[in-house]
């Protein structure tokens, strides 16, 4: 096999392979680049080799840097991966192009309201509590039924669940259970997966896998 030429290639290369064994196309995937905590120019080598799938985790550190990088790539598409705060429901709304945290009754409240204000109705997902982990976020799975109806009568278009399995126990069963859930309640999306799990994800149903270290190596050091 040709050896892949760039990070991305070789990110690409093994979903396509992750897919092959699932008897899924490659098509079904959408492979968000976690670009969090890196500036422009480490952004800028994905988007020329035409990465479109962007993901955030707050809200003031996209609007730095997303403007201008927009300009010069209309086509791309920002995901907000990270924990929303209320307050900042406004300017999700008007800057992101998904939101895929969603997990508590204020911010259906407070997205519904920016979306209804703006006229914008932005995709969410709704992150799942999967490994009962308060610190994570995530809507406890006995209140994901209540949470989903009230976002559906708000009219926040809902097109899946996410998770964010424990660290350093085997995911597969965590992928699984999403994928069940989302079943059960009649959601197409499953965003599941990072670097180091997200062939497994796509194994078990991923329709949005959350990469970053893959692609752009270790995370800056917080300044």
């Amino acid at each position: 096999m040709e050896k892949a030429e760039t990070p991305l290639q070789h990110v690409q290369a093994n979903i396509a392979a992750a897919c092959r064994i699932a008897r899924r196309e490659p098509e079904e995937v959408t492979l968000i680049a976690v670009s969090k905590m890196h500036p422009a120019e480490a952004i800028e080598p994905l988007l020329r080799e035409g990465q479109r799938h962007f993901g955030e985790n707050r809200v003031q550190e996209a609007q730095g840097k997303w403007p201008a990088l927009r300009e010069a790539y209309p086509a791309v598409q920002l995901h907000l991966i990270g924990q929303l705060q209320s307050n900042k429901a406004e300017d999700a709304v008007a800057l992101f192009d998904a939101i895929h945290s969603l997990d508590r009754p204020s911010l259906v409240k407070a997205l519904g309201k920016a979306m209804d204000k703006s006229g914008r109705r932005v995709p969410c997902f709704v992150q799942v509590d999967v490994g009962e982990e308060d610190q994570k976020g995530g809507c406890p799975v006995a209140e994901l039924p209540a949470l989903i109806e009230q976002a559906r009568q708000a009219d926040i278009p809902l097109v899946g669940l996410m998770c964010l399995p424990p660290q350093d126990i085997e995911p597969a069963p965590f992928f699984a259970f999403l994928d069940k859930l989302a079943r059960d309640h009649g959601l197409e999306g499953r965003s599941m997966g990072m670097s180091g799990d997200y062939e497994t994800a796509i194994k078990l149903g991923a329709t949005h896998v959350r990469v970053g270290t893959a692609l752009f190596g270790a995370r800056p050091a917080a300044g």
